[in-house]
């Protein structure tokens, strides 16, 4: 029996890639390297925020150590100082959400954003109360894949990893589920696609946030 699901965040319950990019272009700019299109962030984001620099300046020529340093920095400034900025939650997102909430089923989200950030996008786009947890990146728990912050989250919540549901877009958030021990759902509305979901063994896909609730029944 299912009890609880638990959310990715860009690209999942948020359309973030504007957000995204203006964080990462302003970044390369103040280092002074060229901007990169809105579109290439789909595949820069995904594994943390440094991660992302990364990639930049390696796509840009501009990796070395000092630049790496100053761009985390800057980059995790600029997320901060517009956490909402072109952010929305996907149609039909918000009603699956509160479906599920009606049912009984603890939400939460777990996210490679950096932990204010993610706080931030998430309550400032569904207000404070819907998601019974929400964690982004901190210091002190490994990353995804790693499967410790989404053991700890179900945990928390008081939920065997088989009661729960775990719900994203990238390959990384399918082994994350996968390590965990819970059922993963690829959702095809994100950043990625159903090639990267289906090589990383996605328990299913879906392509809309409306199918979310009838999940619970065939689960």
């Amino acid at each position: 029996m299912i009890k609880a699901c638990i959310f990715d965040l860009d690209g999942t319950v948020l359309y973030t890639l504007e957000s995204i990019a203006r964080a990462g272009n302003k970044m390369l700019e103040q280092l002074g390297f060229p901007v990169q299109p809105v579109d290439d962030y789909r595949f820069y984001c995904g594994n943390g925020a440094d991660k992302l620099v990364e990639r930049l300046l390696k796509k840009t020529g501009g990796m070395n150590p000092e630049n790496y340093s100053c761009g985390c920095l800057l980059n995790r400034r600029f997320l901060a100082e517009a956490p909402l900025y072109r952010v929305h939650p996907y149609e039909g997102m918000t009603e699956a959400l509160k479906e599920l909430k009606r049912r009984g089923i603890l939400l939460a989200v777990f996210s490679n954003k950096p932990d204010g950030a993610a706080k931030d996008a998430i309550e400032g786009s569904y207000g404070a109360g819907l998601f019974d947890l929400v964690r982004g990146q901190k210091k002190d728990v490994p990353m995804k894949p790693a499967p410790d912050g989404a053991l700890e989250i179900a945990g928390e919540l008081g939920c065997l990893p088989c009661e729960c549901l775990y719900f994203g877009d990238t390959g990384t958030d399918m082994q994350t589920g996968k390590n965990a021990g819970m059922k993963t759902v690829g959702v095809l509305w994100g950043y990625r696609g159903r090639k990267e979901l289906e090589e990383n063994q996605a328990s299913c896909i879906i392509s809309k946030p409306s199918e979310i609730p009838g999940l619970l029944s065939v689960s």
